[in-house]
């Protein structure tokens, strides 16, 4: 329920910032009031749909009268082509509605997209493909669901959801012993902690401690595989620095347990999706 109600308040400031004062004047002065049509979701190249319960929200949060009917669920590898959904009302409310669902739509399933890339080529090895923080500002829980529909699975959602011990907290503190001991120490909330290592030497200290996963920080392979080694099993490895859909695979190879992978939501590139009347 939360959730749902964060995903309206979203869409809500981004139909606010589309119509704007004067609403949509164009759609306004063109067509009639009484005007009703069938419109339909047109996609325009492969991927991995995502989104479409965003854009019903979007047209039923501006028309509560638009009838929005899914016909390819969320998730789904589509084709260029395909018809994901179909949305019927006041065709005013169509057209004014339209640009900010597409924007959601298409931010969404390229997200799904690029995600489900991943998850396929490191799927003989299980590895979970992780996004990070890197989303658009005020659009990351749209970000999170995308990755999800891509068969990716979300790190944490803000910085109070859990402990991420990064190279500048230790730097700032001294050494990887000394932040660990002091945030454990204190942690009274017992949120999952977890500490970012750059070689083995910080490895085998962090190793001392009672953490939930230790996340490799631009490791190579090589290092990668030591790391696998060493801990051998006693705490989840994360994989995360330069990873791309060349490196993945290779990097799930090493036994890393987990692959954190910014790009999934920061470097997004759009699905083609239109809408048709």
């Amino acid at each position: 329920m939360i959730e749902n109600e964060k995903i309206v308040q979203i869409v809500k400031g981004a139909l606010a910032e589309d119509v704007g004062i004067n609403g949509d004047v164009t759609t306004n002065l063109s067509i009639p009031e009484e005007a009703r049509s069938t419109a339909e979701l047109l996609v325009k190249s492969e991927g991995v749909i995502a989104g479409l319960n965003i854009a019903r929200i979007t047209f039923e949060t501006f028309d509560p009268d638009i009838q929005f009917e899914h016909i390819i669920p969320d998730g789904t590898e589509v084709k260029k082509g395909d018809i994901p959904a179909t949305i019927f009302g006041k065709t005013r409310s169509i057209l004014t509605a339209e640009r900010v669902a597409l924007n959601f739509l298409q931010r969404m399933s390229g997200i799904a997209t690029l995600t489900h890339q991943f998850v396929k080529a490191v799927e003989p090895y299980e590895t979970i493909i992780l996004d990070t923080r890197k989303t658009a500002p005020g659009l990351r829980l749209m970000d999170r669901i995308a990755v999800k529909a891509g068969g990716g699975q979300n790190h944490r959602y803000n910085l109070s959801d859990a402990i991420l011990i990064k190279d500048n907290h230790i730097a700032a503190v001294g050494t990887i012993g000394a932040t660990l001991e002091k945030v454990l120490t204190a942690n009274s909330l017992n949120l999952p902690v977890e500490v970012e290592v750059k070689n083995i030497e910080e490895l085998t200290e962090a190793l001392k401690f009672p953490v939930n996963r230790i996340l490799l920080d631009n490791m190579s392979l090589e290092k990668m595989r030591e790391a696998v080694s060493i801990t051998n099993g006693r705490v989840p490895l994360e994989a995360s620095g330069n990873v791309n859909l060349q490196t993945v695979r290779s990097i799930a190879a090493t036994g890393v347990t987990h692959i954190s992978v910014g790009a999934l939501t920061h470097s997004v590139k759009a699905m083609d999706v239109s809408l048709e009347i």
